[in-house]
């Protein structure tokens, strides 16, 4: 270790655990989500290159298709996300690099990583998996047959809202690539960030485990409150990922979105009455969190691309926390009742 931009002991036992956690044989982090996922492309994009992704990404990852990777001459295809049939056929089309979000922030659309993973490999593509709402305490990209997963540690694996970071798996041969793009470019890994991360870590499997069923929970209540229209969640029966999530998810997740009945824009005032959950642009904590896409996780896209990617103006999303969820659904209650 003899420069902090390239090497550090303490980011070296993030960088194993998260390796282990995704069955990978080399692991590399990153500055942020955000720095993963861009450093992931670009050192893996040339000019000429066709990229095949689902329409309704993160917000940020959006941005990177919509705005950066077009300056670079890298064509990028944007689908239906859970069309699978036409994901195959643009990615028979020609693909450098095929680009898995599931399940997808904010809308919790699920898509099939093996089904998929498979596609790209007999056309020679990239197969790359963001795993952030999942985690791999609930679901192994790799062992579905994808050939990078890229975490935004901020999230569920830090757990704590205290550390920013971002982590790539993979085979080491992946991996020294996006390790040297990132040597260069500098996106490096604070170490008391990479601390961070690693204690909350200690309690990822135990905080997963209420997430989940918290989750769940909420998922099945608020589907059933009149002033509720949909509810965004990949293990409700009723959502059409459903059986997919059933064969690739060991459990749903902590995150979940919904919509306001009406047409009339409620979300500040059911925000402003919520006395026990917070609102943010943030996700992964301990605590319960909301906020509408269109302020937090799209607040770079227009009102225009959020209808496009499938995301209502009246949609909120929530990061359900692993707090009593008796108190939960009370908050949830009053101020739902307030509107």
């Amino acid at each position: 270790h003899i420069y902090g931009r390239n090497t550090n002991p303490t980011v070296n036992v993030l960088e194993e655990k998260i390796r282990i956690l995704e069955g990978a044989e080399a692991a590399t982090s990153f500055s942020s989500g955000m720095a993963a996922i861009s450093n992931t492309l670009f050192a893996n994009l040339n000019s000429g290159d066709r990229v095949v992704a689902g329409k309704d990404t993160y917000g940020g990852t959006s941005k990177l298709f919509l705005e950066f990777l077009p300056q670079y001459d890298i064509e990028v295809v944007l689908c239906d996300t859970t069309d699978h049939d036409q994901i195959e056929e643009e990615v028979n089309k020609g693909c450098q690099l095929l680009y898995l979000e599931t399940p997808t922030n904010p809308t919790l659309k699920i898509q099939d990583i093996k089904r998929l993973s498979s596609v790209g490999k007999k056309v020679g593509s990239l197969i790359v998996v963001d795993n952030t709402l999942a985690t791999p305490i609930n679901q192994n990209p790799l062992a579905l047959g994808a050939d990078l997963v890229v975490h935004s540690a901020t999230k569920f694996l830090c757990g704590h809202s205290d550390a920013l970071g971002g982590l790539v798996c993979g085979d080491k041969e992946k991996i020294e690539k996006i390790f040297h793009f990132r040597e260069i470019n500098g996106a490096t890994l604070d170490p008391n960030a990479a601390y961070l991360i690693i204690r909350g870590m200690k309690t990822l499997a135990l905080r997963m485990e209420r997430h989940n069923t918290n989750a769940m929970e909420l998922a099945n209540w608020l589907s059933e409150h009149p002033k509720i229209d949909t509810v965004f969640y990949p293990g409700l029966e009723t959502n059409a990922g459903y059986t997919t999530a059933v064969d690739q998810m060991k459990g749903f997740g902590g995150v979940l979105s919904f919509s306001l009945y009406g047409e009339k824009d409620l979300i500040p005032i059911f925000i402003t009455k919520l006395t026990f959950a917070h609102a943010a642009a943030h996700l992964g904590s301990v605590d319960t969190i909301v906020g509408p896409p269109k302020t937090t996780s799209h607040v770079e896209n227009t009102m225009e691309e959020r209808s496009a990617l499938g995301i209502p103006e009246n949609m909120i999303r929530c990061s359900v926390g692993i707090e009593n969820i008796d108190d939960i659904k009370r908050d949830f209650l009053q101020a739902l009742e307030s509107l």
